[in-house]
């Protein structure tokens, strides 16, 4: 969508690696202007500001730099997050909050800076990347399952609270993708390529998802095309959630 977001000024999360540059180059690619919130440096050519986004004090500096590069704020993508393996048995406390930390809380900490700028859009949206596991039981994923599913619901209740502002609020839903956390699981796995095998053919479409096309979703749900479109999680997970074809 050349040109659909000429003028948009956009924060995204996590960007600097994964979905989150995939994001950011998509956005940039429809002529939005990005600023990336992340622990990571971002390339050379992407306005970037270090964020700690399990600290809201982090937050609110980096999202006023921000909106002050920008001259304002149109889109905020809530993308940084962190993984979890193990069953309900498995993660001590600390651990469960510190996911909840960052995939959780930071959303909450990112939205409620970046509201009072949003407000003076108008073409304010949010969107929230949730995942596959909020919506189907996938095995050793009890912790991170926990988060997203919080996070499906945050964003429901977040688009009717903020709907008569003007403000969209909506999620995307990854089947597993190819990034590089993916990448960290299989490198563990007494078998890489039979595990990678393994999370392919449980997504119907036989592969897993490319961040591009994560980032797609993303870039429709925040053009003006998706207007009257609020409060949905929008799966891209190659049919995962709701297919059940025959085995091959």
């Amino acid at each position: 969508m050349p040109g659909s977001h000429e003028g948009v000024r956009a924060i995204v999360t996590g960007g600097a690696s994964g979905i989150g540059a995939a994001v950011v180059a998509a956005l940039r690619e429809c002529g939005a202007t990005v600023a990336v919130l992340d622990l990571q440096s971002s390339p050379d050519d992407v306005f970037s500001v270090t964020c700690d986004v399990s600290s809201d004090e982090s937050v609110r500096a980096a999202v006023a730099s921000a909106v002050d590069h920008l001259g304002g704020l149109d889109v905020l993508v809530n993308n940084a997050g962190i993984g979890a393996q193990g069953t309900v048995e498995d993660n001590p406390d600390d651990e469960w909050r510190r996911v909840y930390e960052v995939n959780v809380l930071g959303a909450v900490r990112l939205s409620r800076a970046c509201l009072p700028h949003l407000r003076a859009s108008g073409n304010a949206s949010i969107v929230n990347t949730c995942s596959i596991a909020a919506t189907a039981g996938l095995p050793q994923r009890a912790l991170y399952s926990a988060t997203k599913g919080a996070i499906a619901a945050l964003t429901r209740a977040m688009a009717a609270d903020h709907l008569r502002e003007g403000i969209r609020v909506n999620a995307v839903n990854p089947g597993t993708a190819d990034t590089p956390w993916v990448g960290r699981l299989l490198s563990t796995a007494p078998d890489p390529a039979a595990e990678r095998a393994a999370l392919e053919a449980r997504q119907p479409h036989g592969r897993l998802v490319a961040p591009e096309e994560v980032a797609g979703a993303v870039a429709y749900l925040t053009s003006p095309l998706a207007r009257s479109t609020t409060g949905v999680d929008l799966a891209v997970d190659g049919g995962m959630q709701a297919l059940r074809l025959r085995p091959a």
